[in-house]
């Protein structure tokens, strides 16, 4: 039911129509007609500026409450939204606030035109290393923290598993600097390349993977295994310089026994607790390093 100040201006809307036909000189069923067609033209016109008020005072313009966009890339896509901020996205579970970045300016290499936050992971804590089970469930952690970016607040969100891309945008910030790199790769979502632990490569290049880092990145110069589920293993499956996502290192001409990394979700070796950020010893091409980084996984 239409409230009564609706109704009021839905009449006033009519009148004001009638008065405006009534000074031609059509009949009076033509006038009676045409004023109809003019009121709901105006009512339509009312509806869509009713739509935009309402989505505005609920902090999404640009995108309304009825929105069925499953990826930030549809909604930069769709709607051509501009700002970067939290857009409600549809998933299989329900909707959910992510955050969405939009424009060219913040991401370094990986430019704009709408990426999807995934993931944020805090090197300095256990919650995504590399044997935590939120790399193979489809259980989300702290959805608030999927709201923004570039803080320190840790978040697996449902586009893990439900968001398909054709590149991701990986980032490590350390102190105040934010690095970010890209990585091509087309997937069904990012759980379909991690969650069944089986190594998929990537070929960045060593260079590439250490300028998440800076100036201060180190590896040693062999091996140089990247990608996804890159892991070496003693006997019982205990990894040693692991990486969910990322780069090994060995100061030997293979992959066995490797002491440097750079990558998101790691474990092992000589500091288990470096969860994101670079590991290196024995013969790392910048000397021994231990940078635990604040994590930013997003996807196109």
């Amino acid at each position: 039911m239409q409230s009564p100040v609706n109704i009021r201006f839905t009449l006033l809307i009519f009148v004001l129509a009638m008065a405006t036909v009534s000074s031609t000189n059509k009949t009076p069923s033509d006038n009676i007609d045409k004023a109809i067609h003019s009121l709901e033209a105006t009512k339509k016109k009312l509806d869509q500026i009713i739509a935009m008020m309402k989505s505005s005072s609920c902090g999404n313009p640009n995108v309304g409450p009825v929105s069925t966009f499953a990826s930030c890339k549809e909604i930069f896509d769709n709607r051509k939204a501009r700002g970067n901020r939290a857009y409600t996205l549809q998933m299989h579970s329900g909707k959910v606030p992510v955050y969405c970045h939009m424009t060219n300016h913040g991401l370094g290499a990986c430019g704009g035109g709408g990426w999807t936050l995934v993931m944020k992971i805090d090197g300095n804590k256990r919650t995504f290393h590399f044997k935590s089970k939120l790399w193979s469930n489809k259980v989300n952690f702290h959805l608030p923290g999927g709201k923004t970016l570039f803080d320190n607040h840790e978040t697996k969100l449902p586009t893990y598993w439900n968001t398909p891309f054709s590149k991701i945008c990986l980032g490590m910030k350390i102190g105040h600097q934010v690095k970010f790199i890209i990585v091509p790769r087309k997937a069904s979502s990012l759980y379909s390349l991690i969650a069944d632990g089986q190594y998929r490569s990537t070929s960045l290049g060593r260079n590439t993977w250490k300028m998440l880092i800076g100036s201060q990145a180190s590896l040693q110069p062999n091996c140089n295994k990247e990608g996804f589920n890159t892991a070496w293993t003693y006997t019982g499956n205990l990894p040693i310089r692991a990486a969910r996502i990322g780069i090994l290192g060995n100061e030997q001409n293979d992959c066995a026994t490797t002491d440097s990394r750079i990558g998101f979700g790691t474990g092992g070796g000589h500091d288990d607790s470096n969860a994101c950020g670079n590991e290196a010893k024995y013969g790392g091409d910048n000397g021994d390093k231990h940078i635990k980084a604040m994590g930013y996984i997003l996807v196109q």
